[in-house]
């Protein structure tokens, strides 16, 4: 460290005390494009200095323990991956290590991706261990999760199952009167039923009370996502449904019998779960698409009807049919 002293004082006279102070304050240059830099854990900030310098993110490892030392404070380095820039200023590079300020590796699962898009993503993500087979549906909250390099991907699984069980346990309590699901096995079932029936959040619970009706009167749901399901593990179909599909025994298809299907069909999100736990007060038994990527809701079936002409007249025009 006396070395080090010697060679800033040396510096300080002869550049001046701007320039020899120019990096700490950020004066030097524009910052480059960040990069990813690791500190070990139980690293001195000497060594640090040194490893900075090796990745070329600072000009002296010396210059800069000297002006950590006068204008810096004495918390130590944090171990954890970060993303630094050479031309940052040191101070901030600095504050970034003592407040362990490490780089955020995210994942995102959207809500309503079965499970084979689930182990699909999460092997997809580089840097971590391992492989993962698709989980039981349903089991996983869609969120966007954190993880960092080099764990496995079987404890980033765990850890959106385990959202789910909490955020489950959380909601059931909660439940209104007007929800008819028996358990929260049951709720997540017809959570991933209305997850795949809308893209709109405000039919959310308008829908989940369409269902909530047909359940509490033993009318059969008739929702076309179940009878997909089996046939492409809840993948998009890309074609129409065909009639044989629809008279097919699968435990999953709600056109043959009453009741909700034999498993979710997908992963809901926390709001589709929100929605069949307090689902809309509505005397709707029906809904079909309105061609804005909406729905609208009949209570008869003569409404449905002509709400589905309605319907097929603007997919004629579109070219649809």
């Amino acid at each position: 460290m006396r070395r080090a002293i010697l060679t800033f004082i040396a510096l300080l006279l002869l550049v001046g005390v701007p320039m020899a102070v120019a990096p700490w304050f950020g004066w030097s240059s524009a910052p480059d494009p960040a990069k990813s830099f690791e500190v070990k854990r139980g690293a001195s900030l000497a060594s640090v200095a040194n490893d900075l310098h090796k990745a070329g993110l600072i000009e002296s490892a010396g210059q800069f323990r000297v002006l950590a030392r006068i204008f810096g404070s004495n918390a130590p380095v944090q171990a954890g991956r970060y993303r630094l820039a050479a031309g940052q200023a040191w101070r901030d590079i600095l504050a970034t290590l003592q407040k362990g300020e490490v780089e955020r590796f995210t994942v995102t699962i959207p809500e309503g991706w079965p499970a084979v898009l689930v182990a699909e993503r999460i092997n997809a993500v580089p840097g971590l261990k391992d492989t993962v087979t698709a989980p039981a549906e349903g089991s996983i909250l869609p969120d966007t999760y954190e993880y960092q390099p080099g764990e496995s991907r079987a404890m980033l699984l765990k850890r959106m199952q385990a959202a789910m069980t909490k955020t489950l346990a959380d909601l059931w309590p909660k439940r209104s009167a007007r929800a008819v699901v028996k358990s929260p096995e049951d709720a997540v079932v017809l959570a991933s039923i209305v997850e795949k029936e809308t893209g709109k959040a405000s039919e959310r619970r308008t829908i989940a009370g369409v269902y909530s009706n047909r359940l509490k009167i033993g009318m059969k749901l008739d929702a076309d996502p179940t009878v997909i399901y089996p046939i492409t593990q809840g993948k998009p179909l890309g074609r129409r449904i065909r009639q044989s599909e629809l008279r097919r025994d699968t435990g999953y298809n709600t056109y043959l019998k009453p009741g909700l299907p034999k498993g979710p069909i997908a992963n809901p999100g926390r709001d589709s779960l929100m929605a069949v736990l307090d689902p809309a007060e509505t005397d709707a038994l029906y809904f079909v698409a309105d061609g804005s990527g909406g729905h609208v809701f009949a209570k008869t079936l003569a409404e449905q009807n002509a709400n589905r002409a309605r319907w097929f007249a603007i997919r004629r025009q579109r070219g649809e049919m």
